[in-house]
């Protein structure tokens, strides 16, 4: 990387920083090892150039963006098995590059293949037998085919029993019959199913012998294996432009009475056998296991888009000098005042947050995992509610904290060449997809509501919904602690009593004659925010708790800087939910101005390791990928040097001067 020099703003951010930045990048990575293998790999993909645009991709036209991403993709998956088979690193390479800052780097809008290896190959795993698993894993892994997993229509999401695609099982044959009997039954959105995948796992209600048995997973053959043309029977194409991830190849697929053989089913837990006997599985919630993977992965996912951003947002503002405050003072950096470190500061500690919280959450759903193996079901809904819930407020949070970094930086965050509207186009479609994100906490909140009920009743409760049992009324609590701990408490008080007020007003109406999916529904807008509560006081008690043990090792200075953050991103939640302590607790105006002071005072003591906090993201420039952002400042020079790349700029004189605007001013038009 050719050096440049530092602008003399971020020279002296950077010289006020209070810890050590490689400490805390190793404990961010999980290790001093894993940092360097990481910034091995990064060094690895990136000197292939595969990154590097002749022309920024913006410019291009929707077809132009996918055939690139096809192009990139492909190079770095020939990378990826070179690398496999020199090193032999199973699946971690694999994991970094798809799930991870270096791969959205590479591909900025999308890749066609990620839905091969994010959701094809793991139902595969979680869904397929020994035998299924043994043919299928081993030319997906090494890409002998494509695939993409089929589950959205047209009609039909997040609520997957309504699916109007069908398969239905011919004995004579022994064969299933696909087909989409409806324009709605068309599947719709998944991920390189337009012109990239030749398979795909279908997602149709199953019948046998004249009965439904439900949602069940099938392999179609979508495309033949030689010339990639669509199969007899196959409807297929690409849905169009989007706010976001255009090199996706976003496509819809419809299905004439498409057979496929009997052991195309997935039949890990229900079968079908040869006469067309069902068999039916253990749980019908083993079905939707690559749902909650892809949602664990998710909250992931957010953590680099946020991290990206607040760098970004950070950097700038450090670069960025605006006003006059002062009369006959030089205009000060807009990092200096409060109410750009209330938009940052947040954005920095939430990383923190949602990064402990994934990683929480991620060795959770893989002692579920292998409990589900033995047959031991007892914690799947617990772990179900979780990813719910997470996957929606992570998305959303991240979201809110792209487009306020992109406010941050002013006109200039409105820029593609500032990387923050394209961020925000990629967090904010994941508030859609892998489950809508209300419908998510309405999930949640059916599991909230048994818990309460078995609160109720005395029945043993899971550890992240055993607080309910704290809070009997949802009342007032004794006098109001303001201390961490107090207030993590509080949000759990608040949870608890939101939760009890939607189990009595469900009652009530149900009383008042409504039918229970009645009272439900009127009931919906509060489970949400029951939900959400709920969530919350699980994220902050994750991350105060997750990071009293990252810390243990960390130096005085560092651990000094992330009790700082938690207790920001504590004090900042509980300034924003005010309304629910003051129903739900005994805080007083009092307790509101002291935090308002605690919160205020914090900020200023974050603002001297503002730089240093975000550079310990250790994001490369070529991974930032943005002008505003970048390590040496060259914020107004990068600005320019991006805009001198609009293919407007290549000449002087436009044709349309000659075609259109000379004859306008000459009347001539």
């Amino acid at each position: 990387m050719t050096k440049t020099k530092i602008n003399a703003d971020l020279i002296k951010e950077r010289s006020k920083c209070t810890f050590n930045i490689t400490e805390l990048t190793n404990l961010i990575d999980g290790g001093a090892h894993l940092t360097e293998e990481r910034k091995k790999r990064e060094e690895k993909v990136l000197k292939e150039g595969i990154h590097i645009d002749q022309v920024p991709s913006e410019y291009l036209s929707h077809k132009e963006k996918y055939e690139l991403a096809i192009k990139k993709a492909s190079l770095m998956f020939k990378l990826l098995r070179k690398w496999q088979e020199e090193e032999n690193t199973g699946m971690e390479n694999y994991r970094a590059v798809l799930g991870g800052a270096l791969g959205s780097a590479i591909l900025e809008d999308g890749s066609p293949l990620t839905l091969h290896y994010v959701m094809f190959i793991p139902t595969l795993m979680g869904q397929g037998t020994v035998e299924q698993q043994a043919y299928w894993i081993g030319r997906a892994f090494n890409v002998d085919i494509i695939g993409t997993y089929a589950q959205t229509e047209l009609g039909h999401g997040t609520f997957v029993r309504g699916l109007e695609t069908t398969a239905t099982y011919d004995p004579k044959t022994k064969e299933f019959v696909l087909h989409s009997p409806s324009l709605t039954a068309y599947k719709w959105w998944p991920g390189g199913l337009a012109h990239t995948a030749n398979y795909c796992i279908v997602m149709a209600q199953l019948y046998t012998a004249g009965k439904c048995h439900g949602i069940h997973a099938f392999i179609v053959q979508l495309r033949d294996e030689e010339t990639h043309m669509p199969l007899p029977g196959i409807k297929v194409g690409e849905i169009g432009a989007k706010l976001g991830m255009n090199g996706t190849n976003n496509g819809f697929l419809g299905l004439e009475h498409v057979r496929i053989p009997r052991e195309h089913m997935l039949m890990k837990n229900a079968k079908v056998l040869e006469d067309g006997t069902y068999v039916n599985s253990p749980s019908s919630k083993l079905t939707y296991g690559t749902m909650m993977f892809v949602r664990v992965v998710l909250v992931n996912d957010m953590c680099n888009y946020m991290a990206k951003a607040v760098t970004t947002a950070t950097r700038y503002s450090a670069v960025r000098h605006q006003s006059q405050p002062k009369p006959d003072e030089p205009e000060p950096q807009i990092l200096d005042y409060v109410t750009q470190q209330h938009k940052l500061f947040v954005g920095i500690a939430s990383v923190h947050a949602f990064k402990l919280s994934a990683n929480w959450l991620w060795n959770m759903y893989n002692n579920v995992t292998a409990e589900l193996e033995s047959g031991d079901m007892e914690r799947l809904p617990e772990l179900h509610a979780l990813s719910c819930c997470l996957k929606a407020v992570s998305t959303a949070d991240a979201a809110q904290c792209v487009e306020r970094c992109r406010l941050a930086c002013g006109g200039h965050g409105y820029m593609l060449s500032s990387n923050l509207p394209t961020s925000y186009g990629l967090v904010t479609a994941a508030c859609t997809y892998e489950g809508e994100n209300t419908v998510l906490l309405l999930q949640t909140a059916r599991y909230l509501v048994k818990a309460w009920q078995q609160a109720a009743g005395a029945s043993q409760l899971t550890p992240t919904v055993a607080y309910i049992r704290r809070v009997t009324s949802g009342r007032r609590a004794p006098p109001f602690d303001s201390s961490l701990a107090g207030l993590i408490d509080a949000f759990h008080t608040v949870a608890a009593g939101k939760i009890g007020l939607c189990v009595a007003n469900i009652e009530k109406r149900q009383k008042e004659g409504l039918s229970y999916e009645d009272a439900w529904n009127m009931t919906s807008v509060q489970l949400t925010q029951a939900s959400e509560a709920h969530c919350r006081a699980i994220l902050l008690l994750t991350y105060h708790e997750q990071t009293e043990m990252q810390c243990k090792n960390a130096s005085p200075e560092l651990r000094e800087v992330l009790s700082q953050l938690v207790d920001l991103y504590v004090v900042y939640w509980t300034l924003q939910c005010v309304g629910d302590l003051l129903r739900f607790t005994s805080i007083s105006e009092r307790d509101i101005e002291r935090l308002q002071r605690w919160y205020e005072d914090l900020l200023s003591q974050l603002r001297p390791n503002a730089v240093g906090l975000v550079d310990a993201f250790d994001i490369r420039d070529e991974i930032l990928h943005s002008a505003l952002g970048a390590y040496d400042g060259r914020v107004y020079e990068r600005l320019m040097e991006e805009a001198l790349k609009s293919p407007l700029n290549a000449e002087p004189v436009n044709r349309s001067f000659h075609q259109y605007l000379k004859p306008l001013m000459q009347g001539k038009l």
